[in-house]
């Protein structure tokens, strides 16, 4: 159960803004003296509410501009067939997220890449994974919203909705 109250949330909140905050900092957001504030984030922590604190880097400024949406599809579901393919494409690095899906699709990838050669190069290591029955491309034209940062204004804080 979610034990969270109104602290918690604009600690986890403020940290998605700015993950580099100070205890100073984030205390004087959240409205908590320092000590207090440190005890919660380090629950949150301890308790894997916050699972890490990264930079994030900008795609295209380091030479990854190409982001690819694959859809893959296959015959095969059993447990020792997913666990070797699950293993082979985490090791793949151009892969972001990995989703096993509901409705006409098995899988879906979110990768990103160099170029048109990158991807190609990313596709014939990704047939070599395993057998798989169809796999589609659909590469981003345009990025319109990203974030990393959860909608945490929807949870009530223990208020009705």
């Amino acid at each position: 159960m979610n034990m969270l109250d109104r602290y918690d949330y604009a600690i986890l909140a403020a940290l998605q803004a700015d993950g580099c905050l100070s205890i100073a900092g984030l205390s004087e957001k959240v409205g908590l003296s320092t000590t207090p504030c440190w005890k919660r984030l380090k629950r949150l922590e301890e308790d894997g509410y916050i699972e890490s604190r990264v930079a994030i880097v900008n795609r295209q400024k380091v030479g990854l501009p190409v982001t690819v949406f694959v859809s893959i599809t296959t015959t095969e579901h059993d447990e020792k067939w997913l666990n070797r393919f699950a293993a082979a494409v985490i090791a793949l690095p151009e892969v972001l997220e990995f989703h096993r899906m509901s409705g006409n699709i098995d899988y879906l990838l979110k990768v990103v890449t160099t170029d048109i050669g990158g991807y190609d190069r990313f596709y014939k290591k990704l047939i070599k994974t395993a057998h798989l029955t169809g796999v589609s491309s659909a590469f981003s034209m345009e990025q319109i919203k990203f974030t990393t940062a959860l909608p945490l204004e929807l949870i009530s804080h223990g208020q009705p909705a």
